[in-house]
């Protein structure tokens, strides 16, 4: 008899929090709520829930544009909550506001959330592979308010000659498909990119993949026509001028390697149909395979012109 009391006794004291439990089962609406641009979450509009379920991240709405309100009523909250979930939530008693007032939340844009959306956007649009973009402001940035969530940058006029150490540029940033605002920057650039430079003085004729030659971070736009191909393992490449030790390797600076030097006898082949003459002629320039360069009769003193076929043999067409 004891027992069958005491089985009676928990299961009245089990009933009781139960019914307790639904009783606080209450979500409290809030009169008014800021969002991002990420939408509108139930979480974002209910304050201090006292449910035995955990408060589901619901999105029930887009967000409202920057500058502007939505306006959500309970009735309309309960059915966009209806439409994704489950039936635990539909016996959910609701209190609080009647209506929910809902508006973007802002924060101020300053200079290093500007210089770090238009460095993104340059480097991926203009710069490229070229280097790693750096740019300062040289002009003082006033904040601004913009709205919470992704914003975009996008850049509507540059300079003709693209990015380049100190230049003037129009940009504009939009939320989403709205324009928060268009400004002027003036900026100062730097891309930065590990160029060759000869550690000792190198000479004309040396193999580039010889020369003594290391790697060092330069602002390349103060740089420009740098040979970017090196470390290079190609022994048909040479250096065309003396450079000294110190002074960055040019494009000017490397060349690909003549099979034929100039004032050096090679032979002319002149070929027409089936018909072939040779003769010896002196080079009056360097030659690379392929490359077309100026020979000499020196018994006439004629002056032809031969593509290079190798090291001793240029080819003339008649």
């Amino acid at each position: 008899m004891k027992t069958l009391k005491t089985i009676f006794y928990c299961l009245v004291l089990a009933l009781a929090q139960t019914a307790r439990a639904e009783q606080t089962n209450t979500w409290q609406l809030a009169g008014a709520a800021q969002v991002d641009g990420s939408g509108i979450f139930l979480d974002q509009i209910v304050v201090n829930p006292t449910s035995s379920v955990v408060l589901p991240h619901l999105r029930l709405a887009e967000s409202p544009n920057s500058g502007q309100t939505v306006s959500l009523s309970r009735n309309q909250i309960i059915e966009l909550v209806q439409k994704q979930t489950t039936s635990e939530l539909l016996t959910t008693n609701w209190s609080g506001a009647a209506q929910v007032r809902v508006s973007r939340r802002t924060h101020q844009f300053v200079d290093s959330d500007l210089i770090d959306l238009l460095t993104a956007t340059l480097q991926k649009e203009f710069v490229k592979t070229r280097g790693d973009l750096e740019l300062h402001l040289t002009r003082p940035w006033t904040p601004v308010q913009v709205p919470d969530g992704p914003l975009t940058l996008k850049v509507s006029e540059l300079p003709a000659g693209g990015v380049c150490p100190n230049f003037v540029l129009t940009c504009e940033l939009w939320d989403g498909r709205h324009s928060v605002g268009s400004w002027q920057i003036a900026v100062q650039a730097s891309v930065w990119h590990d160029i060759p430079l000869a550690r000792s003085t190198l000479t004309r004729g040396q193999l580039v993949k010889d020369a003594d030659i290391s790697m060092e971070r330069r602002d390349v736009l103060l740089q420009r026509d740098i040979f970017q191909h090196y470390p290079t393992t190609d022994d048909t490449l040479e250096i065309s001028e003396n450079v000294p030790a110190g002074t960055p390797v040019f494009n000017r600076c490397v060349r690909v390697r003549p099979l034929i030097q100039r004032g050096h006898i090679v032979e002319a082949l002149f070929q027409e149909g089936s018909l072939s003459i040779s003769l010896k002629v002196e080079t009056l320039e360097d030659g690379a395979l392929g490359q077309t360069v100026r020979v000499r009769n020196p018994i006439t003193k004629r002056e032809l012109y031969g593509k290079v076929q190798n090291e001793q043999t240029v080819l003339i067409n008649l």
